[in-house]
């Protein structure tokens, strides 16, 4: 599925979700010219070649002159070097924050939204005339708490609920023109989200949670099959079922519950 493709389009390739999606589709298919968005450039330890074809675009998404331009020079990167074939957008990039809103502070809250919402709605924009001209695919990573809302990360679940019913409502009005959209949901996954998030570095026991390959293998697998959703991992499945019966207003205090019990203590 992935040689159909002309060019990758990635935003947060340099860590977590995102480096790993980098590293299967360099492993997958090394010639494909990818593109990544962030302020750090990815580490190329380990896999040298992928230095060669990789196309770093540095930006930092909570500056939206910055954000703009990322957009512009892209498109034109690619009309004038790879003017055919079909484009995969990969938006990835995402953070969350830990305590009652407004904590840690305002502008981070604010330029949460800015990260997880206004910049894959941006880049999206800016493609989908050479998507709809070439045909490709766009993968969203929302995330489980895209189902409901979390009290104590509830900016961040937010932004997830967003992203998941925009990518829900976009593959129906894409489809007609090849361009098929997938959501995908993560649970907890180890990568740096919780340390990032201010809820320590231990927060997952050694049993829990997948590793970040395992999201990215049955999201590929999902966009190949032509879904339109998929919820990493059988445990998150059973959770966002349990969850999408449940009244609201109980699921919210039932999450602010176990978010309360899961942050170490001290953390």
């Amino acid at each position: 599925m992935l040689r159909a493709f002309g060019a990758i389009i990635i935003t947060g390739g340099s860590s977590g979700i995102g480096k790993a999606f980098l590293e299967h589709i360099h492993t997958v298919n090394p010639e494909l010219p990818i593109f990544n968005l962030s302020r750090t450039i990815p580490d190329f330890q380990g896999m040298p070649k992928l230095k060669l074809i990789l196309r770093h675009v540095p930006c930092d998404f909570t500056d939206r002159g910055q954000l703009e331009d990322a957009c512009v020079s892209l498109v034109e990167t690619l009309g004038r070097e790879l003017p055919s074939g079909r484009i995969l957008l990969i938006n990835n990039s995402g953070y969350g924050t830990y305590g009652p809103f407004p904590k840690p502070d305002l502008p981070r809250n604010l330029e949460m939204l800015d990260v997880n919402v206004r910049a894959p709605v941006a880049l999206t924009g800016f493609l989908l005339p050479l998507l709809r001209e070439r045909g490709g695919a766009i993968i969203n990573v929302a995330s489980t708490a895209a189902f409901q809302a979390i009290p104590g990360m509830a900016n961040y679940a937010a932004t997830k609920a967003f992203l998941l019913h925009w990518s829900l409502a976009l593959s129906v009005e894409l489809r007609p023109a090849g361009v098929s959209v997938l959501a995908v949901c993560p649970g907890p996954t180890r990568t740096r989200f919780f340390a990032n998030a201010g809820m320590g570095d231990s927060l997952l026991p050694r049993f829990a949670g997948q590793q970040p390959d395992q999201v990215v293998r049955g999201s590929l697998t999902a966009l190949a099959k032509g879904r339109s959703l998929h919820v990493s991992g059988w445990k998150n499945k059973l959770t966002v079922a349990a969850v999408s019966v449940l009244p609201k207003t109980f699921a919210a205090r039932a999450a602010g519950w176990v978010v309360g019990r899961l942050r170490p203590t001290g953390a």
